[in-house]
């Protein structure tokens, strides 16, 4: 990465922001919150359909360790996501694996059993999404989500990403293989649609 690319984008990644929504506020994420997340990397289904293997419970220490640092990334953003209604941190939502020469970064969200089917998702893609286009100059955010999730799919598909090829059997699970569908949203997308396509 040259010196110039960094320049210009990592202190906006340095800066960790609090986005407002109606339903969720996102704000940086701590080690204060792995409590609250815990049900989410202990979960069977929440593994499954973030293909994430594991041994095991998974390390409570480890990840203190690891969301300590998150604060600290100068290229990337880890968003708790805070139901409004209740207070409660329901999930993270993440710009990671950002790439400065072309101007691109990958999303990824998910959230603790219970939460969803309120919209939550939704906004919080939305916010994240925007802020990546609005504030951060990004001109791509992709995506990777496997077959069997429908409901993510389609929570995506409604902020605007769209469908670009598949990755075929990129996921053996139990003995089965799953394709996952790569998504992506352009800048100009945003710019004309706001993460709102459909409406």
């Amino acid at each position: 990465m040259a010196d110039h690319d960094r320049d210009v984008l990592v202190p906006r990644f340095r800066f960790k922001p609090t986005l407002d929504g109606e339903l969720v506020v996102l704000r940086p994420i701590t080690v204060d919150d792995v409590s609250a997340l815990l049900p989410m990397f202990r979960d069977a289904e929440v593994a499954r359909l973030t293909g994430s293997h594991g041994e095991g419970e998974p390390d409570e220490a480890q990840l203190r360790a690891w969301y300590g640092t998150r604060a600290d990334q100068d290229d990337r953003l880890d968003f708790a996501v805070v139901e409004r209604a209740t207070g409660d941190v329901v999930g993270e939502a993440v710009l990671n694996a950002w790439d400065a020469g072309n101007e691109s970064c990958s999303f990824r969200i998910s959230f603790v059993p219970g939460a969803h089917g309120r919209g939550l998702g939704t906004e919080a893609t939305r916010l994240t999404v925007g802020y990546g286009f609005e504030k951060l100059g990004l001109h791509r955010i992709s995506l990777e989500v496997y077959a069997f999730n429908p409901r993510a799919r389609r929570v995506y598909e409604k902020v605007g990403f769209v469908l670009e090829g598949v990755l075929r059997d990129a996921l053996l699970w139990e003995g089965e293989r799953a394709d996952a569908a790569v998504m992506s949203i352009l800048a100009p997308e945003w710019w004309e649609h706001c993460g709102r396509p459909e409406s």
